[in-house]
């Protein structure tokens, strides 16, 4: 069983730009949201998942993401609930850790959210001039919810 413990901010400022490591283009799709659970199917560039993640606070769920076919991500992304989600993330560097910067395109252009995972729920770490607003319990900032309400209008 695999466990995601993530804290979700808003972006305050470009300046992360100048961290950036890596990035990928994602593009995914939920095939079903139920109370919190929620099953997703993720391009990233040329691979493919299936994601299958728990309700529960928002900074620790259960995860447990499997490996798939394109042609099969392909075919289930079209069956999908709401907007597909199109994003490109970046990965900037902090420390031990890692932020991980979304850019969203396509329905969600202008949206900028920036995640770091931590090893456990009180794992400290120095906050960078860039970031903004906590959202990590704001669930308008899911991703599920921002593929089936959109936006938030803050």
């Amino acid at each position: 069983m695999g466990v995601e413990i993530e804290r979700k901010f808003l972006v305050a400022s470009e300046a992360w730009r100048d961290e950036v490591a890596s990035h990928s283009d994602i593009r995914q799709g939920y095939l079903a949201v139920n109370g919190g659970n929620t099953v997703r199917v993720r391009i990233k560039d040329d691979a493919a998942f299936l994601t299958v993640k728990s309700a529960g606070p928002a900074i620790r769920r259960q995860e447990f993401e499997y490996p798939i076919p394109l042609n099969d991500a392909e075919a289930l992304l079209a069956l999908r609930c709401g907007r597909l989600i199109e994003k490109r993330r970046h990965v900037v560097p902090h420390g031990a850790l890692r932020f991980e910067v979304d850019v969203f395109s396509g329905d969600l252009a202008g949206l900028v959210i920036a995640e770091i995972e931590l090893p456990d729920e009180t794992t400290a770490f120095v906050r960078p001039a860039w970031l903004g607003e906590e959202v990590t319990d704001d669930p308008r900032y899911a991703n599920a919810s921002l593929a089936t309400n959109g936006a938030p209008s803050k």
